[in-house]
């Protein structure tokens, strides 16, 4: 038998384990026959963790050493979590590289430190555990699902989690993908199918459009089939958008009315005077709010404040409605961008099936409104808590060879490319490629004598650094100094199967090489994805100007410093008139060239392309002098070159 791979569900609500056999795909229990494993941990006195269900059902007792959603630190700055601090228990605080870190308190003893990815690591651990006690062997390989929107930097947290647990992560596959995989297995259609995956959990949602092709025959006569194939042809999302912030926006509720109710009055996010306790409390009465009212049209609530004060009301499916609109707009906004990025790859069917993903969906609005969005009754056969584990465990067998009837194509979700000079983006995999992918684009220097050339990786979609996220820097020294323009730099940037990407370069005339594998302090923010993809449409036009006089000034510089050179040698070789032209047309572009350094607006990028092609055109004849002057002088010993007059 091979060694088993499982597929897990690190999910910011519940993880879950799945194996895929001959059997087909399913949940691996643990001894109680729970299938889902709430994301808690519970760090005791002794140094031992608890995790699971009794970590998440005794949290009000121990609110400030039980750790839950830590998902949404994962890869994160301590900024990108300030929004949910308010709203946690447990301390968070900037740890190195200001990245979010857990502070546990040990009595007398300083706080123990603990990174998001070693809380992620004993939810792995306990899933490890459970699945080598349904199988009654080792396990040590593991296939992950992560949101479609996580960056490098999630990626990589999810990666290091996995190690610190004891588990080789052979595959990071994505989670709307891992749905369709699951759904895909049972589909009896012999048609192409275009469907969405529409994922809200409780930390993160995304949306992507697939492309189905079952099972073919492959016409050697043998009855073998050609393996079902899952294409992603696009996706949009928001790691920082789930059920979470539904739960933070009961609690501001409760939280302004209890103040309101104390004649203190408030704004719903002051929860400072609150103890811990209260406030996962909660939290804990919010998320049972939200399901209660995903079943009934109202629910009770009645917390005890204090000694002498009760706070009760009723919460309307009306009132969580409204609560709830403003970020499932949100999702279907991402939808349209999905579709958009789409578009040319969709038959002239459209989208034929929605499939939801997410304990999230289980809200009726959600429900309706996604319904509503793609004109389909949302398909909802799986259990949407299980089914990305039960996709991801697919995968495993796919890798394992277990399983050969699909076949996974994801693609990336942002465009990648490195810094040129004037802090333009050289784009080189883009935005919905398939992955794995591997791109390479040739370089040069822009500055006689330069011995070390800064590689800044860059991911985004406009055409200049500053609107883009840098990814990570890295240099390649060494060089032997060489003329502006002489070297070639090939760079090459690949993205594996588990969307991790990995630089290269080398300098093709010296052989010096560096690479890096790229590992950024944080991952994106809410804000930085909207910016990115609304912005990338919005400025694309004056984007791309820019990018060109940019473009324009690095290569005429390069131009205006040959031709001044050569201007200088063999100048006297031209005749009085020649040497007048050339000489006013360098004076016109330099201008040209000042001006646009100093903003790039005050020129037109046309008049400019025009400048440096007249110029370029001039200087023909001059090339000429100088390669008939070069040919005649005399090498090194004295001697004529070869085959000069």
């Amino acid at each position: 038998m091979p060694e088993p791979i499982v597929g897990i569900d690190l999910g910011t609500t519940n993880s879950l384990v799945a194996l895929c056999d001959e059997r087909g795909p399913r949940i691996l229990p643990a001894e109680q026959d729970r299938a889902l494993l709430p994301s808690v941990v519970r760090f005791e006195p002794d140094g031992s963790v608890t995790v699971g269900e009794e970590a998440k059902d005794q949290a009000v007792q121990f609110p400030l050493t039980t750790v839950s959603s830590v998902k949404r630190l994962m890869g994160r700055s301590i900024e990108d979590a300030r929004d949910d601090v308010a709203y946690l228990s447990y301390r968070v605080v900037s740890g190195e590289h200001n990245t979010a870190r857990v502070a546990i308190p040990r009595g007398d003893a300083p706080d123990r430190i603990v990174s998001p990815q070693e809380v992620s690591a004993h939810i792995l651990r306990e899933l490890k555990r459970r699945a080598e006690a349904a199988l009654g062997c080792p396990v040590r390989k593991a296939v992950v699902t992560a949101p479609a929107y996580f960056d490098d930097a999630q990626r990589q947290a999810t990666r290091d989690a996995g190690r610190l647990a004891g588990l080789d992560v052979v595959r990071i596959v994505n989670e709307p993908t891992a749905a369709a995989l699951a759904y895909g297995l049972g589909s009896t259609s012999r048609d192409v199918r275009t469907i969405a995956v529409y994922d809200l959990g409780g930390g993160t949602f995304d949306v992507s459009i697939l492309r189905l092709t079952p099972k073919t025959d492959d016409g050697d006569g043998d009855g073998g089939d050609l393996p079902a194939f899952f294409q992603v042809l696009s996706t949009a999302g928001d790691t920082h958008l789930g059920g979470d912030d539904l739960d933070f926006a009961l609690v501001a509720l409760f939280t302004r009315e209890i103040a309101e109710q104390a004649g203190r009055g408030g704004s719903g996010r002051d929860l400072g005077a609150l103890s811990p306790q209260t406030r996962r409390a909660l939290l804990s009465f919010a998320r049972d709010v939200k399901h209660r009212l995903s079943e009934a049209d109202e629910a009770r609530i009645e917390i005890r404040v204090d000694d002498s004060a009760t706070y009760s009301r009723t919460v309307t499916r009306a009132e969580l409605d409204e609560l709830m609109t403003p970020w499932i707009d949100k999702t279907i906004r991402a939808c349209e961008r999905a579709l958009h990025d789409a578009r040319r790859q969709i038959g002239p069917s459209g989208i034929e099936a929605v499939i939801m993903v997410g304990g999230s969906t289980r809200i009726p609005l959600v429900q309706r409104r996604v319904g509503a969005f793609f004109s389909l009754q949302p398909y909802t056969a799986l259990d949407p808590d299980r089914v990305v584990a039960l996709g991801a465990s697919v995968q495993a067998a796919i890798i394992s060879g277990t399983a050969t009837d699909a076949l996974l194509l994801d693609v990336i979700p942002l465009s990648l490319g490195i810094e040129t000079v004037g802090g333009a983006v050289a784009k080189i995999i883009l935005k919905n490629t398939t992955v794995p992918a591997r791109a390479q684009e040739m370089f040069s220097t822009s500055v006689d004598g330069q011995t070390s050339i800064k590689l800044n990786i860059v991911q985004g979609e406009r055409e200049m650094v500053e609107d883009c996220r840098s990814l990570g820097e890295f240099h390649l020294r060494g060089l032997p100094p060489m003329p502006a323009g002489i070297p070639k730099l090939r760079v090459e940037l690949l993205v594996d199967a588990s969307g991790i990407l990995n630089v290269s370069a080398v300098e093709e005339r010296s052989g010096r090489r560096a690479q890096l594998q790229v590992i950024p302090n944080h991952g994106l923010t809410r804000e930085e994805v909207e910016r990115i993809e609304r912005e990338s449409f919005a400025h694309a036009r004056e984007d791309m100007a820019q990018h060109r006089v940019v473009d324009l000034v690095v290569n005429s510089e390069l131009d205006l410093k040959w031709i001044g050179d050569t201007l200088a040698r063999h100048g006297d070789g031209l005749g009085a008139d020649d040497r007048a032209a050339l000489v006013a047309l360098v004076d016109r572009l330099r201008d040209i060239v000042v001006r646009a350094k100093a903003d790039w607006r005050a020129v037109d990028p046309d008049a400019f392309f025009a400048a440096k092609d007249e110029l370029d055109h001039a200087s023909i004849r001059l090339q000429e002098v100088a390669i008939t002057a070069t040919l005649r002088e005399p090498n090194e010993r004295g001697e004529q070159i070869a085959g000069a007059s």
